[in-house]
């Protein structure tokens, strides 16, 4: 490997998941001068080091922490120069996954949602495009796309709190530095919105590459492929089909609740209005047909967090290979 100077800058494209990032992604990829490949996750675990809490490994999580807090404290510009290094590190990751004429390369990674503040502090000349969603649509997609019709919610509270939480004070911490859009202005019909987010990022936008986005091949085996399935061109079919998803009279009450957690501030910087939202689920005629599965699945669930039956099982797996069981700290 050659020493290149690194010419990349990066696009960090933020969202929750089930919000058309993968969409997004897809037709910005048709411009010449950005690469992306399907989700990246690269910068997750390493950020992960410089946080105590999250991380549960063979090695000993916290442990390892206080043991690179302790290195940290030893180097001339301490936690940030440890943290100049990861960047410039994956800076010079993205150039290699690059062609010759790229200029940008695009991240992609639904839960850098929870290292969002992170990357915009670590990367001051990256692009930065918060992708927001009615929260009602999203919960519906993962039902429908993961749960494949069953309440699974449970899969991804972290996700749907904790991430949700991060982006938007993420995003107003430095909203200058953020180009903020939302899935239904994106899929409106218009070239509008998306020559807007071209534009954002420096970019000529030619409205014949939202014809060519089904033609963009994404590396790795991460990534929606629901949507490249069932849609070759945008669409608004998906912005009311949650609305059938969610007719259920405890799915209702569900997101009530969701929607007041979320609250009215934290709407508006998304670009929605609580009453507006409450009022559409409200007009949805419920129909009790999934109340008693919903009710199994969600007492299942609490119990899976509690107790977290996959690290047992993977214990068992190891017992069944005959190989000695660790703790996980």
């Amino acid at each position: 490997m050659d020493d290149r100077t690194c010419r990349i800058t990066p696009i960090f494209l933020f969202s929750l998941p089930r919000s058309g990032s993968t969409l997004t992604q897809r037709i910005l990829a048709t411009h010449a001068e950005i690469e992306t490949v399907s989700e990246p996750w690269i910068l997750l675990p390493f950020l992960y080091t410089r946080r105590r809490d999250g991380v549960y490994a063979e090695y000993g999580h916290r442990v390892a922490y206080e043991a690179i807090e302790d290195f940290c404290e030893g180097l001339p510009g301490g936690d940030e120069q440890y943290l100049a290094e990861i960047r410039e590190f994956t800076l010079r990751l993205y150039e290699w996954r690059s062609h010759a004429n790229a200029r940008y390369f695009l991240d992609k990674t639904p839960r850098y949602h929870l290292i969002s503040a992170e990357i915009m502090r670590m990367f001051s000349d990256a692009r930065f495009i918060f992708l927001w969603r009615n929260p009602l649509a999203i919960v519906a997609s993962i039902i429908e796309t993961w749960g494949k019709g069953r309440w699974n919610l449970f899969e991804f509270e972290i996700d749907m709190f904790e991430g949700l939480e991060r982006l938007v004070t993420a995003y107003l911490e430095s909203p200058d530095r953020a180009y903020s859009v939302r899935y239904e202005d994106l899929t409106a019909g218009g070239a509008e919105a998306w020559q807007k987010l071209f534009e954002q990022l420096g970019l000529r936008f030619d409205e014949a590459q939202m014809a060519r986005f089904d033609g963009v091949s994404l590396p790795g085996r991460m990534g929606d492929q629901t949507g490249r399935k069932a849609y070759d061109a945008l669409s608004q079919e998906p912005l009311d089909k949650w609305k059938n998803v969610l007719a259920s009279p405890l799915r209702k009450l569900w997101c009530r609740r969701y929607l007041r957690w979320i609250g009215e501030d934290r709407l508006r910087v998304m670009g929605y209005e609580s009453a507006a939202l409450l009022r559409e689920l409200d007009s949805i005629p419920a129909r009790p047909g999934t109340v008693i599965s919903d009710v199994v699945w969600m007492l299942l669930g609490r119990g899976g967090r509690l107790l977290e039956p996959w690290i047992i099982r993977d214990k068992l797996a190891r017992l069944r290979r005959r190989k000695r069981l660790q703790t996980h700290s």
